[in-house]
């Protein structure tokens, strides 16, 4: 028998550290309660028994999208990718790779197109990561990365390897259910979330409302998602317009009623994403030359 969201909020903190939210002292009291009687913790530490009740939620993999030109930070990214481009000393695709390791996630693939030779580097540091050649980063859009590693989206996170994790805790050694990764605002001028009750509705480039949230490239997809999302992509990807697709738009667009997925708030502080040259400028003076 599977737990319950609290149940596993609370299994889940023993590990990771993170204390769940949303719930009375009355519920975590009484479950806690219960996750003693089950034999999953005791006196206040986690159990080998409840070690594998938490099992079927751990994270398998983590695939990272790395294909792309990154246009938008020229000139640098004319010699470099942009998950290579150093911030502050440090390459953008580390923040994350350490984040995983940390998380206790070895099992790492890199989607690479753009210059792919010059991730090879990264194996220095990395030596468990895994490539996946995508020769068509230029004449599709980055579903025809996803394509690559449809067999691998179950229990998987897939990152946008341009995004600057600084708050490692995001990565979490164990999920839930499947989601999305957002920061709630009022208002954008980027790509949102539209959500109900939790649950991503729709995708939208500008706009205001109640329930929105900026998008963040890191999504977790749990078995039955993965499964089904290995077919939609394949499925979308052989049709006339499949390769002008964002891949996140075939689950959240396209065969949207194959799944439910949640949004999983996170504070803008806690992951970046560099755009444009000059905001690069902004955040590291070394490039201000």
């Amino acid at each position: 028998m599977g737990l319950s969201k609290i149940e596993f909020d609370l299994l889940s903190k023993h590990v990771d550290g993170i204390e769940p939210h949303g719930y009375s002292t009355e519920e975590i009291n009484e479950t806690e309660k219960n996750l003693e009687s089950y034999g999953y913790v005791s006196n206040s530490a986690l159990t080998e028994k409840g070690l594998d009740a938490l099992e079927p939620y751990r994270v398998k993999r983590v695939i990272f999208l790395a294909a792309g030109f990154g246009s938008r930070l020229v000139p640098i990214t004319l010699n470099t990718p942009k998950p290579l481009v150093r911030v502050h000393g440090e390459r953008i695709i580390d923040h994350a790779l350490d984040a995983c390791l940390e998380a206790g996630i070895n099992e790492i693939y890199i989607v690479r197109g753009y210059l792919k030779e010059q991730f090879d580097q990264l194996l220095y540091k990395y030596p468990m990561i895994k490539f996946i050649d995508n020769d068509e980063y230029n004449s599709a859009n980055n579903i025809s990365s996803a394509i690559r590693v449809k067999d691998l989206f179950e229990n998987a996170y897939v990152i946008d390897a341009d995004n600057i994790v600084y708050n490692h805790k995001v990565i979490r050694k164990y999920q839930y259910s499947t989601n999305f990764m957002g920061v709630r605002v009022s208002e954008t001028d980027d790509w949102y979330f539209k959500t109900e009750n939790g649950v991503i509705t729709d995708e939208l480039k500008g706009g205001s409302g109640d329930d929105i949230y900026l998008v963040i490239g890191i999504s977790y997809w749990d078995e039955t998602a993965g499964k089904q999302l290995k077919k939609d992509l394949q499925e979308e990807y052989d049709g006339p317009e499949g390769k002008k697709l964002y891949w996140e738009f075939v689950p959240i667009l396209t065969r949207k009623e194959n799944y439910t997925i949640k949004v999983r708030e996170c504070n803008r502080e806690d992951v970046i994403e560099i755009d444009t040259f000059d905001e690069l400028k902004a955040i590291d003076e070394a490039y201000r030359v």
